[in-house]
């Protein structure tokens, strides 16, 4: 189990868990809080989730039920894609540490660089605002760390050009065939750690004849070969699940993919369907 202890230092020097568990997508309610419970007890200790994904309240609960002390748990949460504004983002926080109510924030991430009704519109302007809300809420000591998710090249040097504070993070959709070459070589050039959601190509993986082949050859399953490959990436990966079995299996990470097969995975071609750009929420 020792993969969902390591750690990642983030530029701030917070340690940040390897491996996370994503919450997207996990319906609000008794679900999500038995799914971030069972992972908790699986041993992970890196939860993500965000206010959009309406389950703050749920992961927050499992948190404190866990028995497990605060500061062995790392929780990100993450700005509204929509909201634009320095005042917007000041009160959408105060929203979510409420509904988290597990006394800070490890991070806190912008959700994305433009509305989700709006994928691509140049908000430049706004994002240097929020940006600014993102420093002071940081400054105020309710969250260790800040970043940014579904940020291009063009979008983090806008916010980079004006600010005090580099986002420590960026959340991306990343997998085996789709790895934001340009946007990840960017991030790590500036000790930005990228953080991958979607690893599995939202399942898109999963019956792939290659990955199946080489999964087979480290008699592993093929949702492990995914992770791993984030993992030797210098990538964190955001697996979700909500099956005790699933979320089991992807925490069992203890096995090296050698140079040769990284190569090969590495220029592997994007087989997921053409859907899941740009329409996910990550």
């Amino acid at each position: 189990m020792s993969v969902l202890t390591d750690t990642f230092e983030l530029a701030n020097s917070v340690k940040i868990p390897k491996v996370g568990f994503g919450t997207w997508q996990t319906p609000a309610g008794d679900v999500a809080y038995q799914a971030v419970l069972n992972a908790l007890k699986v041993g992970y200790r890196h939860i993500d989730t965000a206010k959009a994904y309406g389950n703050e309240a749920d992961v927050g609960r499992a948190v404190r039920d866990s028995g497990i002390a605060r500061d062995q748990i790392f929780v990100t949460s993450k700005l509204p894609a929509q909201t634009k504004t320095y005042d917007g983002a000041m009160a959408d926080f105060e929203s979510t540490f409420n509904k988290l109510d597990i006394d800070y924030v490890d991070l806190y991430l912008v959700h994305a660089p433009w509305p989700w009704s709006q994928v691509g519109k140049d908000c430049d302007k706004e994002n240097v605002e929020v940006w600014r809300a993102m420093q002071d809420i940081y400054a105020s000591g309710r969250v260790k760390a800040i970043g940014v998710s579904n940020f291009n090249v063009h979008d983090l040097k806008n916010v980079l050009a004006d600010a005090k504070v580099k986002p420590m993070v960026n959340q991306i959709q990343y997998y085996v065939g789709y790895t934001e070459p340009k946007i990840t070589s960017f991030a790590k050039e500036n000790g930005i750690l990228v953080e991958a959601y979607s690893p599995l190509a939202t399942g898109g993986l999963l019956k792939n004849d290659q990955m199946l082949t080489l999964a087979k050859k480290y008699d592993v399953e093929v949702a492990q070969l995914a992770l791993r490959f984030c993992l030797q990436n210098g990538i964190l990966p955001l697996p979700k699940a909500v099956g005790q079995s699933h979320i089991e299996d992807n925490a069992k990470l203890d096995f090296e993919i050698s140079e040769e097969d990284m190569k090969t995975l590495n220029q592997m071609p994007d087989t997921a369907p053409e859907h899941s750009h740009n329409s996910t929420q990550g």
